[in-house]
């Protein structure tokens, strides 16, 4: 008899197969919720890191006006009034945006550093003894110390104060007048080591961070000294004291208005009611700090390797801008109502409200950034000098 073939269960068969319809319909619900998320997550980001859109412009920088020059040479350039300055060991030199010397001073610096206010250019031998000030017409004169310069800052008038070493005091804070005449010497002794000092707006005001390491734990002060103009000299008198009981350091101070601001690494104190007050900012690494149009723009991220980002305070100890800005800041710049930064081959430029003017993006690493006349940006590449208006 004849083999029979094993019946099949027809219904039985097509009650195993997947339903096309239902796996249909399971992807398209997975590629919507998909979809959902990634609107939803760049919508979040976007809105975080506003500032690191596509940027509104790309420029080539050598392009642009100015002069070329080698990487070693643009090292020694600084932005300032319609040029740059260059600076070496053995001279100062004020140049054009073509490269053409305006004016050249002679020194013998071992470690020059430049810094420039307002109208106003200075130089000065770090761990040195002496420092040179400069206008836009002319180098206005140079001035020889007894003592080591630490560090220094100028005012809107072009007083100096010069914190220097000595073998007799903890260290001394000497007030310049805008000739170079050295006005007034403060030396101290029980406060400890002079850190910073700072200027306020009008110059009638010098304020001088000290940390006194004497005893068990670090102490640090901030005194206040009235500066006032007599028939032949700067006169200086103490006017205030502060300190805070904490194991921190004023690595800088500002005054915005009357409102006088101080910060640690990591921190911001304000004086307020005549005691120094901590303020409710996580700042965990502060970089660069500018004071543009009576508000504060700090530099700063929560970490070693973590992206930096961009705080603008006002005088209210309000914040009116805050988000990340990128990984690497080369140079910052802040002049009037404008406030420039460059990082990561981007240069942003924000008004005094936080508002993003320009966003260029380069072809060059950027060493410097500052503003100069005529509305201009002066920016210092590893192939030279360059403007942009």
């Amino acid at each position: 008899m004849a083999n029979r073939k094993p019946s099949k269960d027809i219904n039985t068969k097509k009650a195993n197969r997947k339903n096309p319809g239902a796996g249909l319909t399971l992807a398209v619900l997975v590629f919507a919720l998909l979809l959902i998320g990634s609107v939803v997550l760049i919508f979040m980001v976007s809105g975080k890191i506003d500032s690191m859109k596509g940027a509104d412009s790309q420029i080539k920088l050598a392009a642009q006006g100015g002069f070329n020059c080698e990487y070693s040479e643009a090292q020694k350039l600084y932005p300032y009034g319609e040029g740059v300055i260059k600076v070496t060991n053995e001279r100062i030199a004020y140049l054009t945006l073509s490269g053409t010397e305006i004016y050249t001073v002679p020194v013998a610096y071992t470690n020059p550093q430049c810094s420039v206010y307002g109208d106003y250019a200075v130089v000065f031998d770090l761990n040195g003894y002496s420092f040179t000030v400069m206008s836009r017409d002319k180098a206005l004169y140079t001035t020889p110390t007894k003592n080591q310069i630490k560090a220094l800052t100028m005012s809107k008038k072009g007083y100096v104060a010069l914190i220097t070493g000595s073998d007799e005091s903890n260290g001394d804070v000497v007030l310049y007048d805008e000739t170079g005449k050295a006005q007034y010497q403060w030396s101290s002794y029980n406060s400890g080591f002079p850190v910073s000092c700072t200027f306020d707006a009008d110059s009638t005001r010098l304020a001088v961070s000290t940390v006194n390491t004497g005893g068990a734990v670090i102490v640090p002060y901030i005194r206040v000294f009235s500066i006032s103009k007599g028939t032949s000299s700067l006169e200086m008198a103490d006017s205030a004291m502060y300190t805070f009981e904490g194991n921190v350091m004023f690595m800088s101070m500002f005054y915005v208005g009357d409102k006088l601001f101080a910060f640690t690494g990591n921190s911001m104190f304000e004086v307020i009611d005549g005691k120094l007050t901590q303020l409710n900012f996580d700042f965990s690494a502060i970089g660069y700090i500018n004071l543009v149009d009576e508000k504060l723009f700090i530099t700063y991220s929560d970490g070693v390797s973590q992206l930096n980002k961009l705080a603008i305070l006002s005088g209210s100890d309000t914040l009116v801008y805050n988000s990340d800005i990128g990984t690497k800041i080369s140079s910052v710049a802040g002049t009037g109502k404008l406030y420039a930064i460059s990082v990561d081959r981007r240069i942003f430029v924000f008004d005094s409200t936080g508002s993003i003017l320009n966003d260029f993006s380069v072809d060059e690493d950027v060493i410097r950034v500052n503003f100069i006349a005529g509305n201009k940006l002066c920016v210092v590449s590893a192939s030279g000098v360059h403007t942009i208006t």
